[in-house]
């Protein structure tokens, strides 16, 4: 079906009452000083919708018009096109019935765009219209990387049969070593930065290797086949991150750095050895994404307005709790950005450094050559800091040195891996901490989780299973109980999870006098008593069932992250 002749899209919009005369004016004019499509023009005006300009050209043109959101597609037929020609002309293969092909287009009137997909699929074509904006949000999800790794994991294997190479000595011969598993590599990257992967993990098994990526929190999985090619994987990314190529009977940490779709991104990479081979595990941070702020940590506007005093106290010790994953660095790396000045000095100690700041003087732990936080925490105190960051409090020694140094006039940040806020003091008196140091230094203990968020695109209203229902009564009172819950259907934006996206759950302890004088006794009960009492302490699984209430997120993920929280 050839395209219509192009029509003039403006007029057809004033002619169905779709724009004013003034309107279609005004987005000329806009299109003329930015250059931009007249459609787009007036979607940005919120003139009109993409929904409604699709919706009548496909009714003028006699063409489907494909809502892209909800629209299941088949890896198969998508992959006709190559991703470069569907970027390149907006477009993607939908359906294939026979000898047609279907294929949505953002714009069916660009003639030149047709004839070029018509011969790169050497076939008739029929066409549909579809939104740009969702077909640009499909191209990211519909094109991974997945069969590209497992074609590239088969070649290597073939590679490594055929030509019988000890695979240690991989390395040294360029041309092997820098074909496929360079681009087995390159695929895995470019796979996990597509769909905002926060981990890699590559684990050899027996007869397969699992490739599992980390998002939002939960890990995706894909199976290799080719389970010979796993040491040659590993040995690369152990040259990349400059480790002992030949210890493979010890655990290893290293980290490099690469740029992938106009993004540099820091890797930390760990290996572990185990039975079937060594496990590796690979942490992407996105260095490119800008500095960090307190505003867009999505805290509560009441804990942000805390937070922000109690990091500009002159001195004390604020510690930021949860377990591994739960945003507890990025909360301190915004805390200090905010805290960032030319009249500030600043030092950190941390295990690794992740992210890097200006002006911020920070120091990477070497605990093999005698750098540790206790020895950097003794130094740093005679560089005449106004404010401590130290990655971790691990230990007793390391703990009493930042309390102390909070009681002697600097403002200490750290770490501690705990549950919640109130068990956070105990946890700092079970390390061996003396009451009154923690009684003296201790300001406040934030402790946050991170929840994943419905897909917006795919929301629906919900109803609770009795075991669902019986955890909100559980968490919230009786009469709060009166909410629609939701979820998400699931569609093409959010990988059919129903969820895109993470927010943070805060609880907020200060401590106060009373609270204090639990610490010095050492009387933990009362502490924590007392603690659940104070006016302004929200537990963490009420703040994620508010989330809850507001149709942010849902009971199931609830119980999935705080399920461990006694309510």
């Amino acid at each position: 079906m050839k395209p219509t002749k192009r029509i003039r899209l403006g007029d057809l919009l004033v002619e169905n009452g779709k724009i004013t005369h003034e309107q279609l004016m005004s987005a000329l004019a806009e299109q003329k000083s930015t250059g931009r499509k007249l459609g787009q023009a007036l979607v940005d005006l919120n003139f009109v919708t993409e929904n409604e300009i699709n919706t009548l050209l496909a009714k003028q043109l006699h063409m489907p018009f494909i809502d892209l959101t909800h629209f299941s597609i088949n890896p198969e037929t998508v992959s006709l096109l190559s991703e470069t020609h569907a970027r390149r002309y907006r477009a993607i293969a939908l359906t294939k019935r026979g000898d047609e092909l279907l294929v949505g287009m953002a714009d069916p009137t660009d003639i030149f765009a047709y004839d070029e997909i018509a011969n790169l699929l050497n076939q008739p074509i029929k066409q549909a219209i579809i939104n740009e904006t969702a077909l640009l949000q499909l191209i990211e999800t519909a094109y991974r990387k997945t069969d590209q790794i497992s074609d590239i994991a088969e070649e290597l294997d073939d590679t490594l049969s055929d030509t019988d190479i000890d695979i240690d000595h991989l390395a040294d011969d360029v041309e092997i070593s820098d074909a496929p598993v360079i681009r087995l590599i390159q695929s895995l990257f470019e796979d996990a930065v597509q769909i905002n992967a926060s981990d890699i993990h590559i684990e050899p098994d027996d007869k397969v290797l699992r490739i599992r990526v980390r998002v939002d929190g939960v890990l995706q999985e894909q199976i290799v086949k080719e389970v010979r090619i796993a040491q040659s994987v590993t040995l690369k990314l152990k040259l990349m991150a400059g480790l002992n190529i030949s210890e493979k009977r010890l655990p290893q940490d290293g980290r490099f750095n690469i740029r992938v779709k106009n993004k540099s991104i820091d890797i930390r990479l760990s290996t572990l050895p185990m039975t079937t081979g060594e496990s590796v595990v690979m942490r992407l941070l996105d260095q490119s994404g800008g500095s960090l702020s307190l505003d867009m940590l999505g805290m509560r506007e009441e804990i942000i307005e805390r937070f922000k005093r109690l990091i500009n106290l002159p001195n004390g010790l604020v510690l930021v709790t949860g377990p591994t994953g739960s945003g507890k660095t990025t909360t301190l790396y915004s805390a200090l950005s905010a805290l960032n000045n030319a009249e500030k000095k600043i030092i950190t100690a941390e295990d690794p450094v992740e992210y890097r700041l200006p002006r911020i003087n920070q120091v990477q732990i070497h605990t093999d050559i005698g750098l540790t936080f206790p020895t950097v925490l003794r130094t740093a105190l005679r560089q005449d800091p106004d404010v401590i960051l130290i990655g971790e409090m691990r230990d007793q020694e390391t703990a009493e040195i930042g309390l102390r140094a909070a009681m002697t006039g600097h403002l200490v940040l750290s770490t501690l891996h705990t549950n919640d806020a109130i068990s956070t003091a105990n946890r700092l008196l079970d390390m061996g901490a003396e009451g009154f140091l923690v009684a003296a230094s201790l300001k406040a203990v934030i402790a946050q989780r991170l929840i994943r968020k419905i897909c917006q695109d795919c929301i629906e209203d919900d109803k609770l299973t009795p075991a669902q229902a019986h955890t909100a009564e559980s968490i919230l009172a009786p009469a709060s109980m009166n909410f629609t819950p939701k979820r998400g259907r699931g569609c093409n934006k959010c990988q059919h999870t129903g969820y895109l996206g993470r927010i943070g759950i805060h609880e907020l302890l200060e401590i106060n006098e009373p609270l204090a004088d639990a610490l010095r006794s050492g009387d933990t009960v009362n502490f924590s008593n007392t603690a659940k009492r104070q006016a302004n302490f929200k537990r963490l699984a009420v703040a994620a069932m508010d989330y809850v209430q507001e149709g942010v997120t849902t009971v199931e993920e609830v119980i999935r992250v705080a399920g461990s929280i006694e309510h």
